[in-house]
């Protein structure tokens, strides 16, 4: 089921609807789906370099909507769909050891490493951030400024160096968002003191 539904993702590619179909993936894939929206994102992106910053707008933008979707579900529909929904991808086990971290700071570095490395599953972590009741606007600013940064810088990288980038990204993408991350904590750390 997961390589068809990979398939008929990433076959969006060509279809001259390709835009609506990044926005959809991008939004559903911040709260249920478990395909990630680079499986189009980047192609198209290859195939019309000329439009990255559109793409990348579109997926920003709906990968947020995306998020404040799942966490809605965590925090008035956990137990009715939130919770089927995470048995169902084979996540409630992640969802269960993530609940037990404590703390803003903790689900905000989780919000940030999941919208730019999906480290955990953004799915996981917006239903998590709806079920602890993590302020809502502090939720969606961490949203748009983690899947921004990963759509935009995705997109840099693509039109700069192509192809060759891609790799080189999917290898080592959860060491770039630690390495953000690490940044983040360092400017709390120097703005609180």
């Amino acid at each position: 089921m997961f390589r068809r539904l990979y398939l008929w993702t990433a076959g969006l590619v060509g279809h001259p609807r390709a835009e609506i179909g990044l926005g959809t993936i991008s939004f559903v894939e911040s709260s249920f789906f478990p395909i990630p929206a680079d499986v189009l994102f980047i192609p198209m992106c290859l195939t019309r370099p000329e439009k990255v910053w559109r793409y990348a707008l579109i997926a920003s933008i709906t990968s947020v909507l995306g998020g404040i979707f799942g966490w809605c579900l965590g925090h008035y529909a956990f137990d009715a769909v939130g919770r089927p929904l995470l048995e169902a991808m084979g996540k409630m086990d992640t969802f269960e050891k993530l609940r037990g971290t404590q703390g803003d700071l903790a689900i905000l570095a989780m919000l940030v490493t999941a919208g730019l490395a999906h480290v955990p599953p953004m799915k996981v972590v917006t239903i998590l951030a709806g079920v602890i009741s993590f302020d809502p606007v502090l939720f969606i600013l961490s949203a748009i400024v983690a899947r921004s940064a990963r759509f935009y810088g995705l997109g840099w990288l693509l039109s700069r160096y192509g192809v060759a980038i891609v790799h080189f990204v999917e290898r080592r993408m959860a060491w770039i968002a630690l390495g953000v991350l690490a940044v983040l904590g360092i400017a709390i750390w120097f703005l609180k003191g």
